[in-house]
């Protein structure tokens, strides 16, 4: 069992049949789980009084019991005296927790008045699917729910904005009794990982991608390995990454390593983000140390910052924002150009050393493909360097217009073909071409490489791109966009903590996924 007074680790058992559940009962608590929830609503057939003596003897953790109706969300059709009889059971039978529903909740604890084992504790839930209430409302549900006489308060809801989350956690922080409270859905993903920093009685996690019991769940794998859960506490200082999508992002996997690594109390979690500032502004507190910032709100997020350090304010892009802690204004950084950079310069001097006081880059024609973000922050970050800057882009237009705020030349992707003024030239491409599944494109011939001697691709997925073999083919040195990707991610880590980012953990951790 966990801790007096942590949060724990509940795995719901939602399989067809007793053996199943016993199995995955087994299988949580391996994985490591506090308790479990039996979801007896969802077995295909169900004899209340051999099935949870089958399931309730010998049972290797505490267990909640619950027989979720259809109109709450559950699987269960029938009428309400046979799911009675059967909680009933359950609670002779030495269940820790019966789960109830607010709804009937009164005519329930009628029902098992004065029968009530010392151990024994009423859960009182309610549930909505559609919504999080206002602040308003979820504190009279508590004192509803309060009320019937439940032991635990269980609320659940659903984030249809971040925002939400807000309302819940503040339910959970201020409540008396023990509560349960959860938020539907992966923009409340968020809520799940925190139970622990507020004070939540308990958080699910399944036990495997495909048996969640409601939408949004993690995985108590990723709970306790990714998130380090049973680590997080009110102090625990939170950053996370800002997007929409970000789902597939790698940054906790990555950053909640090196924090722990370091021995920092911080957890680094995803936050699937509609509107930058409204997330800004509902998450002010000091404990929400930073933040990650990727597509589609790096520029609005130059807006939203109070301070912006003068080469991302340049670039019109901020992919990195920390709270500062003497007064609590959002400062943005862009790690994403000092990533590139610095690993194009190491690749011209071809090793890592970082302390030559001029760059390798002062003087050299430094040839830009694309006119987007990533270009706009390459030619920034390189002309800064004391480079010559060429922005190449499919349109001209867009081209000349970066070309025309950096101080450079402008040409199309035909004009580059044969281009070359000069000898020992760099070319960065800040394009998708040549990305998975396009492997067989790229955006420059094999025969116009010849001319540099570093080419740079920010594509990383392959590792290797057309165009960095053909590069490399030719005889020049090559930097794959990976290498840009991981000193980016060192750059944050560094800007968050102050501390050196744990390079050669970081390197393992992105070789491996």
């Amino acid at each position: 069992m966990a801790m007096e007074g942590s949060t724990l680790l509940c795995v719901p058992l939602v399989a067809k049949t007793v053996e199943q559940m016993a199995a995955d009962m087994a299988a949580a608590k391996a994985a490591g789980a506090d308790l479990v929830e039996i979801r007896v609503d969802h077995l295909s057939t169900f004899r209340p009084r051999e099935d949870l003596e089958f399931l309730l003897k010998g049972r290797p953790l505490p267990a909640i019991v619950t027989y979720r109706p259809k109109w709450e969300g559950g699987e269960y059709e029938g009428d309400d005296n046979r799911r009675f009889e059967a909680l009933r059971i359950a609670m002779d039978l030495g269940a820790e927790y019966v789960d109830i529903e607010l709804k009937v909740a009164e005519e329930f604890v009628r029902l098992i008045s004065g029968k009530k084992p010392e151990n024994f504790k009423l859960i009182v839930s309610s549930h909505n699917y559609q919504s999080t209430p206002s602040s308003e409302e979820l504190g009279s549900l508590v004192a509803r729910i309060q009320a019937v006489g439940a032991d635990i308060v269980k609320i659940v809801t659903t984030a249809v904005d971040i925002v939400d989350v807000t309302r819940m956690l503040q339910v959970i922080v201020h409540c008396q009794v023990p509560v349960i409270g959860l938020v539907m859905g992966e923009r409340g993903m968020i809520f799940r990982l925190l139970c622990p920093k507020f004070g939540g009685y308990l958080t699910f996690g399944s036990l495997d991608v495909g048996k969640e019991s409601a939408p949004g769940q993690p995985t108590i794998s990723d709970l306790l390995n990714v998130y380090n859960i049973r680590k997080i506490t009110a102090d625990t200082k939170v950053y996370g990454i800002i997007g929409k999508p970000v789902g597939h992002s790698k940054g906790p996997i990555l950053h909640n390593a090196a924090f722990k690594s370091v021995g920092l109390n911080a957890v680094y979690v995803p936050l699937l983000v509609d509107d930058l500032a409204n997330f800004l502004s509902a998450y002010s507190s000091p404990d929400f140390a930073g933040f990650s910032c990727t597509i589609p709100h790096k520029e609005a997020a130059v807006r939203c910052c109070d301070e912006v350090d003068p080469i991302a304010k340049s670039i019109g892009a901020v992919n990195t924002i920390i709270r500062r802690p003497a007064d609590g204004k959002l400062v943005g950084y862009n790690t994403d150009y000092i990533g590139a950079i610095s690993a194009i310069e190491d690749g011209i001097r071809g090793s890592r050393a970082k302390d030559a006081a001029v760059s390798p880059l002062a003087g050299k024609l430094f040839v830009v493909i694309g006119a987007g973000g990533a270009g706009k922050a390459l030619a920034y970050g390189a002309k800064e360097k004391g480079a010559r800057i060429v922005i190449a882009n499919r349109t001209y237009e867009r081209a000349r217009e970066l070309a025309n705020l950096i101080g450079g030349r402008a040409l199309t992707l035909a004009e580059l073909e044969s281009f070359h003024p000069e000898e020992g030239m760099i070319l960065a491409n800040t394009t998708s071409i040549g990305m998975h599944p396009n492997v067989i494109d790229t955006p420059l011939s094999k025969q116009a490489l010849r001319s540099y001697a570093v080419v740079f691709d920010a594509v990383y997925t392959p590792k290797v791109t057309r165009l960095l073999r053909e590069a490399e083919e030719s005889g020049a040195a090559v930097v794959s966009g990976l290498e840009m990707f991981i000193r980016q991610a060192m750059g944050q880590f560094e800007l968050f903590t102050g501390l050196a980012a744990p390079e050669s953990l970081m390197r393992n951790i992105i070789s491996r996924l």
